[in-house]
């Protein structure tokens, strides 16, 4: 579940709440143990995703970078290529 989370500092383009909100809900799946929550449970997952995205869009937004932006499609790019690499055959 988290290995399907990706850095999101210092990219070009930047990440966008949409991007945050999903790292968030990655998380709080990975720490419930469940896609899915129960009915009984939904609200407090739902809390728990809300405060995680905006806790982590604080700190994006108070990050402060030393590098030149890094470019989002190369990193994917070269994520594939390690993943293909990786790959049984």
């Amino acid at each position: 579940m988290c290995r399907n989370i990706k850095p999101l500092f210092n990219f070009e383009p930047a990440a966008t709440d949409d991007d945050i909100r999903a790292a968030a809900l990655q998380f709080v799946r990975k720490i419930a143990g469940t896609r899915k929550p129960s009915k009984q449970n939904a609200d407090a997952f739902e809390v728990a995703v809300e405060e995680i995205f905006q806790s982590s869009k604080r700190m994006l937004e108070g990050l402060v970078a030393t590098t030149p932006p890094k470019s989002r499609a190369r990193f994917e790019e070269l994520k594939r290529l390690r993943f293909k690499k990786a790959e049984p055959r």
